[in-house]
Protein backbone atom coordinates (compact mmCIF):
# COMPACT_ATOMS: atom_id res chain seq x y z
CA UNK A 1 0.00 0.00 0.00
CA UNK A 2 1.94 3.00 -1.32
CA UNK A 3 1.65 6.38 0.34
CA UNK A 4 0.25 9.19 -1.81
CA UNK A 5 2.10 12.49 -1.36
CA UNK A 6 -0.16 15.54 -1.20
CA UNK A 7 -0.26 19.04 0.17
CA UNK A 8 -2.40 19.95 3.17
CA UNK A 9 -4.69 21.94 0.82
CA UNK A 10 -5.12 18.92 -1.45
CA UNK A 11 -5.95 16.73 1.54
CA UNK A 12 -8.57 19.24 2.71
CA UNK A 13 -10.21 19.27 -0.74
CA UNK A 14 -10.47 15.46 -0.75
CA UNK A 15 -11.86 15.48 2.79
CA UNK A 16 -14.49 18.05 1.79
CA UNK A 17 -15.51 16.02 -1.26
CA UNK A 18 -15.81 12.87 0.88
CA UNK A 19 -17.93 14.71 3.45
CA UNK A 20 -20.20 16.06 0.67
CA UNK A 21 -20.64 12.63 -0.91
CA UNK A 22 -21.46 11.04 2.47
CA UNK A 23 -23.70 13.70 4.00
CA UNK A 24 -25.37 15.26 0.93
CA UNK A 25 -25.21 12.91 -2.05
CA UNK A 26 -25.83 9.63 -0.20
CA UNK A 27 -29.07 10.81 1.52
CA UNK A 28 -30.28 12.48 -1.71
CA UNK A 29 -29.80 9.24 -3.68
CA UNK A 30 -31.47 7.16 -0.95
CA UNK A 31 -34.45 9.55 -1.13
CA UNK A 32 -34.61 9.08 -4.91
CA UNK A 33 -34.57 5.28 -4.51
CA UNK A 34 -37.33 5.44 -1.90
CA UNK A 35 -39.43 7.68 -4.14
CA UNK A 36 -38.89 5.44 -7.18
CA UNK A 37 -39.85 2.33 -5.17
CA UNK A 38 -43.19 3.89 -4.32
CA UNK A 39 -44.03 3.99 -8.05
CA UNK A 40 -44.58 0.23 -8.15
CA UNK A 41 -43.03 -2.47 -10.36
CA UNK A 42 -39.22 -2.19 -10.02
CA UNK A 43 -38.43 -4.30 -13.10
CA UNK A 44 -39.75 -1.58 -15.42
CA UNK A 45 -38.94 1.43 -13.28
CA UNK A 46 -36.28 3.56 -15.04
CA UNK A 47 -36.10 6.07 -12.17
CA UNK A 48 -35.29 3.26 -9.73
CA UNK A 49 -32.55 1.80 -11.94
CA UNK A 50 -31.04 5.25 -12.57
CA UNK A 51 -30.99 6.00 -8.84
CA UNK A 52 -29.39 2.61 -8.09
CA UNK A 53 -26.73 3.34 -10.73
CA UNK A 54 -26.09 6.75 -9.13
CA UNK A 55 -25.81 5.08 -5.75
CA UNK A 56 -23.26 2.60 -7.08
CA UNK A 57 -21.14 5.38 -8.61
CA UNK A 58 -21.32 7.49 -5.45
CA UNK A 59 -20.35 4.58 -3.18
CA UNK A 60 -17.43 3.77 -5.50
CA UNK A 61 -16.25 7.38 -5.32
CA UNK A 62 -16.56 7.34 -1.51
CA UNK A 63 -14.46 4.17 -1.30
CA UNK A 64 -11.82 5.68 -3.62
CA UNK A 65 -11.67 8.92 -1.59
CA UNK A 66 -11.40 6.99 1.69
CA UNK A 67 -8.54 4.97 0.23
CA UNK A 68 -6.67 8.07 -0.97
CA UNK A 69 -7.12 9.80 2.39
CA UNK A 70 -5.97 6.70 4.28
CA UNK A 71 -2.80 6.49 2.17
CA UNK A 72 -2.13 10.25 2.16
CA UNK A 73 1.33 11.44 3.11
CA UNK A 74 0.54 15.09 3.86
CA UNK A 75 3.50 17.38 3.30
CA UNK A 76 3.39 20.91 4.72
CA UNK A 77 4.86 22.96 1.87
CA UNK A 78 5.21 26.07 4.06
CA UNK A 79 7.90 24.25 6.08
CA UNK A 80 9.96 23.45 2.99
CA UNK A 81 12.69 25.65 1.57
CA UNK A 82 15.79 25.58 -0.56
CA UNK A 83 16.90 26.20 -4.12
CA UNK A 84 16.45 22.63 -5.37
CA UNK A 85 13.04 21.69 -6.77
CA UNK A 86 11.18 18.97 -4.87
CA UNK A 87 7.55 18.06 -4.15
CA UNK A 88 5.51 21.16 -3.27
CA UNK A 89 7.73 23.69 -5.02
CA UNK A 90 6.15 26.42 -7.13
CA UNK A 91 8.32 26.90 -10.18
CA UNK A 92 8.33 29.76 -12.71
CA UNK A 93 9.50 28.69 -16.16
CA UNK A 94 10.20 30.49 -19.42
CA UNK A 95 9.54 28.58 -22.65
CA UNK A 96 12.79 28.82 -24.63
CA UNK A 97 10.94 28.97 -27.97
CA UNK A 98 8.06 31.36 -27.25
CA UNK A 99 9.37 33.25 -24.17
CA UNK A 100 6.01 32.37 -22.57
CA UNK A 101 6.03 32.39 -18.74
CA UNK A 102 4.46 29.42 -16.91
CA UNK A 103 4.05 28.83 -13.18
CA UNK A 104 3.56 25.29 -11.86
CA UNK A 105 3.28 23.83 -8.38
CA UNK A 106 4.33 20.19 -8.04
CA UNK A 107 1.61 18.33 -6.11
CA UNK A 108 0.31 14.80 -5.55
CA UNK A 109 -1.70 13.02 -8.25
CA UNK A 110 -5.12 13.42 -6.56
CA UNK A 111 -4.82 17.22 -6.50
CA UNK A 112 -3.22 17.78 -9.93
CA UNK A 113 -5.10 20.33 -12.06
CA UNK A 114 -3.23 21.92 -14.97
CA UNK A 115 -5.79 24.73 -15.31
CA UNK A 116 -5.06 25.71 -11.68
CA UNK A 117 -1.29 25.51 -12.23
CA UNK A 118 -0.81 22.27 -10.29
CA UNK A 119 1.01 19.36 -11.92
CA UNK A 120 1.37 15.82 -10.63
CA UNK A 121 4.69 14.77 -9.17
CA UNK A 122 4.58 11.86 -11.65
CA UNK A 123 4.07 14.06 -14.76
CA UNK A 124 6.88 14.36 -17.35
CA UNK A 125 7.27 18.08 -16.52
CA UNK A 126 7.61 17.46 -12.76
CA UNK A 127 10.05 14.59 -13.34
CA UNK A 128 12.21 16.92 -15.47
CA UNK A 129 12.07 19.66 -12.81
CA UNK A 130 12.78 17.67 -9.64
CA UNK A 131 16.36 18.03 -8.47
CA UNK A 132 17.02 21.12 -10.61
CA UNK A 133 17.62 24.68 -9.37
CA UNK A 134 16.97 28.26 -10.51
CA UNK A 135 18.82 29.09 -13.73
CA UNK A 136 18.89 25.52 -15.04
CA UNK A 137 17.49 24.54 -18.42
CA UNK A 138 15.35 21.46 -18.85
CA UNK A 139 13.91 19.58 -21.79
CA UNK A 140 10.51 17.92 -21.47
CA UNK A 141 9.20 15.28 -23.85
CA UNK A 142 5.62 16.48 -24.25
CA UNK A 143 2.94 14.96 -26.48
CA UNK A 144 3.65 17.69 -29.06
CA UNK A 145 7.39 16.98 -29.04
CA UNK A 146 10.35 18.07 -26.91
CA UNK A 147 10.12 21.52 -25.32
CA UNK A 148 12.88 23.49 -23.62
CA UNK A 149 12.37 25.63 -20.51
CA UNK A 150 14.55 27.80 -18.31
CA UNK A 151 13.87 27.76 -14.56
CA UNK A 152 13.43 31.39 -13.46
CA UNK A 153 12.20 31.05 -9.88
CA UNK A 154 11.66 28.39 -7.17
CA UNK A 155 9.23 29.26 -4.37
CA UNK A 156 7.65 27.51 -1.41
CA UNK A 157 4.11 28.68 -0.72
Amino acid sequence: MDKIPMTAAGYAVLEEELKHRQSVERPRIIQQITEARSHGDLSENAEYHAAKEQQSLNEGAIAELEDKLARADVIDVSKLSGDTITFGATVTLIDEDTEERKVWQIVGEPEANAKAGKISVTSPMAKALIGKAKGASIEVNAPGGAKGYEIKKVEWK
